[in-house]
């Protein structure tokens, strides 16, 4: 896969997937293109970004977002013994997009910690190696994020040892702002 090369690429992450398209003469065809896919719900361009608060620098000129029983897969192959060496094991800075696989064991592996006990014997004893035990098998991810929820009781849940620290229902992007907040109150102060 050469992303540099393409005409237009996309990094999944769960469900959504960012679309950098190379010609924006051609995002509207691109655009079309995915809305035609079977697990997608929409696709946001321009306005619709921005209206997400997705609009940030490093957004792609179009963002996919899965139907609600759906999720975006980086798998670029269609034949897994082609499968790029780090398929089957945990690489985030070679893998375009997040994988959900990887908190998985393949289930077809028959004796999965004596694999992993041998794989880091031989790395103790300076030898190459491939800690390749993740799942190639995207049925095993049962659940996902990255969508607002169509029921808000399937929404996240913001769990504190705080009695009083979340009140209701509170939006996604206030979190960060709850966790500081509880964080600087923990703090101790000092008088001078």
């Amino acid at each position: 896969m050469d992303t540099g090369a393409s005409q237009a690429f996309a990094v999944a992450d769960h469900q959504s997937a960012h679309i950098y398209v190379r010609n924006a003469a051609r995002i509207g065809e691109t655009k079309a293109l995915v809305e035609r896919l079977q697990g997608v719900e929409s696709v946001l361009e321009g306005a619709g970004i921005a209206a997400h608060g997705l609009n940030h620098e490093r957004s792609g000129e179009l963002i996919a977002i899965a139907a609600s029983d759906a999720w975006f897969t980086y798998y670029y192959w269609l034949d897994d013994s082609r499968a790029p060496d780090f398929a089957r094991t945990v690489d985030i800075h070679r893998k375009p997009g997040y994988d959900p696989a990887e908190l998985f064991l393949d289930p077809a592996i028959p004796m999965p910690k004596l694999k992993i006990g041998y794989t880091l014997a031989k790395k103790a004893l300076g030898f190459r190696y491939l800690l390749e035990v993740i799942p190639l098998d995207a049925s095993l991810v049962r659940g996902s994020h990255g969508r607002i929820t169509d029921r808000a009781e399937d929404g996240p849940v913001f769990i504190s040892s705080e009695k009083n620290a979340v009140r209701g229902v509170m939006e996604p992007t206030s979190v960060r702002d709850a966790m500081l907040a509880h964080l600087f109150d923990q703090v101790p102060r000092t008088t001078r």
